[in-house]
């Protein structure tokens, strides 16, 4: 039986076929044409980073009663102003933060808040109430209110092999490319090639093997345009040897070579410190301050860094008080890091979290996390963001 006719066979037409891995993200790719060249980068936090001993209220004498033996000393603290600073491990930072390219938004969160990782990034990344379910993201809900426009949703990119639900709209999806090379390889398998070669000039149908040709055909084309595209810039600034900055280099690789994207998307995980808190959060956040640092000089040397906006969040903060295991539980609200060239309000945002006012022992959010969401989609990626979030929030004044 020849492939073809295998497939037609096979289970694909009552759609249980597995599409591979690589294609499942890559439902509606092409190289349309974009409007404007700014650049947005979310960074995001598993795990529930602890923003207590990120951004430091050092000037609270109650953070120094909660933590006796995992606060961090006065005097490792990079100092910022006269009650925060920042965590020693993103001393790599403190440049960036003086040279007017990073913003802290303290007391970030919503209203009733949920403990769960699981629940609570949902709500993050579908921008959802506590009590609503939605199926889908705010980035992909960013992509189908801007159809009209970028009639082919090229325009956010994962770097991962999964896409994650921030990225899920009902009518288009960004995409998941951790390696443009491999991703173009993929494609050029000669199972692939063949398919894609005997129906790109057919009238594909609406059915299940209808859709997956018209998938694989626009993934060889958005693959093939990826690949050529990012080769046309060679980087020459230095990142650290992790996988944090690498992926970091290759969203700038992306952005200086003139990709046409706007949304990018990028994960850094090991932030549950339940226990051995110093130690494990320590080094994630070397890790992400150094990786961030790397990029933010990188966009700056090649005058990219004007256009680009780079927003970090965890999907809840750690309690005030710490546990018995030298770590910290589950907690509510957090702060959130900006980076870029055009800040309107660059250094501390807002004022330090209130530890004397506390919600069962967790913070209390001050500011909704769909504000920034709003001031990013209204500001930043020009759309009304009630057509994203469902309903107007106020906007700050960041950008």
């Amino acid at each position: 039986m020849k492939r073809r006719d295998f497939l037609r066979n096979s289970t694909l037409a009552s759609g249980a076929f597995l599409i591979p891995s690589f294609l499942k993200p890559l439902e509606a790719l092409a190289s349309g044409q974009l409007t404007g060249y700014k650049n947005l980068v979310v960074i995001q936090l598993s795990g529930g980073n602890d923003g207590l001993n990120t951004i430091v209220p050092y000037g609270n004498d109650i953070y120094y009663q909660k933590r006796n033996t995992i606060a961090i000393k006065q005097p490792e603290i990079i100092k910022l102003n006269d009650m925060q600073g920042l965590n020693p491990n993103l001393s790599a930072l403190k440049e960036i933060y003086d040279q007017g390219w990073m913003s802290i938004i303290n007391s970030v969160g919503y209203p009733n808040p949920d403990r769960s990782h699981f629940r609570s990034m949902d709500i993050w990344q579908t921008g959802s109430d506590a009590n609503q379910f939605l199926t889908t993201g705010w980035i992909g809900r960013y992509l189908d209110a801007n159809c009209t426009v970028n009639k082919d949703p090229y325009t956010a990119i994962e770097v991962d092999d999964n896409l994650s639900l921030a990225m899920k709209g009902i009518k288009m999806k960004g995409i998941a490319v951790e390696s443009p090379a491999k991703l173009y390889q993929a494609t050029r398998e000669p199972f692939f090639k063949e398919l894609v070669n005997e129906h790109s000039n057919a009238n594909l149908s609406e059915d299940n093997l209808g859709y997956l040709y018209k998938t694989m055909i626009e993934t060889s084309s958005s693959a093939s345009y990826i690949q050529q595209t990012s080769k046309t810039y060679t980087t020459t600034a230095e990142y650290p040897n992790t996988a944090f900055g690498k992926h970091l280099k290759g969203v700038a690789k992306f952005i200086n070579s003139g990709l046409k994207t706007r949304v990018y998307y990028v994960s850094l995980s090991g932030f549950d410190t339940h226990a051995s808190q110093l130690n494990l959060q320590g080094s994630q956040l070397k890790v992400y301050g150094d990786g961030i640092a790397a990029f933010v000089k990188d966009l700056k040397q090649t005058g990219k860094l004007d256009d680009t906006l780079v927003m970090t969040f965890s999907e809840f903060g750690r309690r005030v008080e710490q546990n018995a295991s030298n770590g910290t539980d589950h907690g509510t609200a957090n702060n959130v890091m900006l980076f870029g060239g055009k800040l309107n309000k660059a250094g501390i945002y807002n004022n330090a979290p209130d530890l004397s006012q506390l919600d069962n022992g967790d913070l209390k959010y001050e500011i909704d996390f769909r504000s920034v969401y709003a001031t990013l989609l209204d500001k930043w990626l020009d759309v009304n963001n009630s057509s994203v979030l469902n309903r107007n929030f106020a906007k700050l004044n960041f950008v």
